[in-house]
């Protein structure tokens, strides 16, 4: 049971609104605000949908065989995506909970899905394929193999440009052009180590990317300009901007780190540090139009920081296992927050 010890910030604290549980680890959670459901996917498999505002079931889904690895709610919160190890993608009725389409991702293991953010179009990542899937799940396109598997997708804020990464890659996407693969990829940049996540910068001025070799890297998009981030003390898996694209949190250990990129940016600078994990940070989540940045931890300690505002951490809430997922709500005043445990509990500011 998380115990809660809201302080520091005068009029800044978070209240547990409720708790439920899946069985098994929260590998993935995602909210739609339109329907304001939240759904946990456990690393067993199964899938939960939950009414956001009692916390009760509305459908307890089968989720994938071997294991679920990702779930993506479409920008109009009506669809909803799954990809798992049995290496299929999975797009569900939340009305009814039944699967509307199963569709094959191109190899054994479907590792992301991720929804465009300016029509019903679902990406997929599977091995070294990438395709993208309609609502009647057809295949619209299948982009050409990546020279190694792909380990993260990400859409462009606000148009219908995709990154992938993949081992020393980072490559752009146009998804309209109804010309062949190759003509449809826009631009690639390298760097020698494995690209483990992405991020666009809100106003695609950026891109950043966590590295296998424990760096972080950017490009500054218009001029191919590179940079690293280094001394990390484990792998970089944990990146978030905030809304205004000012700071950068990344995570690579037990000290959310945050970048500031105003005026001539990170460069030679000296970052951010927020100390309260005793245990690597595992996941890291701005607000999506606010300043509050929320850290979760192997620890079990969720903590609320507001960089550049506040030295310390606004509220701190402690779990009884590792914090493996987090969610905000669009309104802002909601975060869902997933366990190793198949916690999943709600808090409002």
């Amino acid at each position: 049971m998380p115990r809660l010890n809201p302080f520091a910030s005068g009029r800044t604290s978070l209240t547990k609104k409720g708790e439920s549980r899946i069985d098994g680890h929260v590998v993935a959670l995602a909210w739609s605000d339109s329907l304001d459901l939240i759904t946990a996917a456990s690393a067993d498999g199964p899938i939960s949908i939950f009414d956001a505002k009692s916390g009760q079931v509305r459908h307890a889904l089968s989720g994938h065989g071997f294991g679920t690895s990702c779930v993506a709610w479409s920008v109009d919160g009506k669809h909803l995506a799954s990809a798992g190890q049995d290496g299929k993608i999975r797009l569900w009725d939340p009305v009814t909970g039944n699967v509307a389409h199963e569709l094959p991702a191109g190899a054994a293991w479907a590792e992301r899905v991720a929804w465009c953010p300016t029509a019903n179009v679902l990406a997929s990542a599977a091995g070294k394929k990438l395709r993208l899937w309609n609502l009647a799940g057809e295949m619209v396109r299948e982009f050409p193999d990546h020279p190694s598997t792909i380990t993260d997708i990400r859409w462009k804020p606000g148009e219908p440009i995709l990154a992938s990464a993949a081992y020393a890659k980072l490559s752009l996407w146009n998804t309209n052009s109804l010309a062949d693969g190759e003509a449809a990829l826009i631009r690639e940049f390298t760097w020698q180590s494995s690209l483990l996540v992405l991020e666009w910068h809100p106003k695609a001025r950026f891109m950043a990317a966590g590295a296998q070799d424990c760096t972080v890297h950017f490009w500054e998009l218009a001029s191919g300009e590179d940079l690293q981030m280094s001394g990390y003390p484990t792998k970089v898996r944990e990146l978030s901007w905030d809304a205004s694209g000012r700071w950068l949190a990344t995570g690579g250990g037990p000290t959310p780190t945050v970048w500031d990129f105003t005026g001539k940016g990170p460069s030679n600078s000296t970052p951010l540090q927020f100390d309260a994990h005793q245990d690597n940070v595992n996941c890291l989540a701005f607000q999506r139009r606010g300043s509050y940045l929320a850290s979760g931890g192997e620890d079990g300690l969720l903590a609320l920081w507001q960089p550049g505002r506040q030295k310390g951490a606004l509220a701190l809430a402690k779990h009884d296992a590792p914090i493996t997922q987090l969610a905000w709500a669009g309104d802002d005043q909601r975060l869902a927050v997933g366990t190793a445990d198949g916690a999943v509990v709600l808090y409002a500011l």
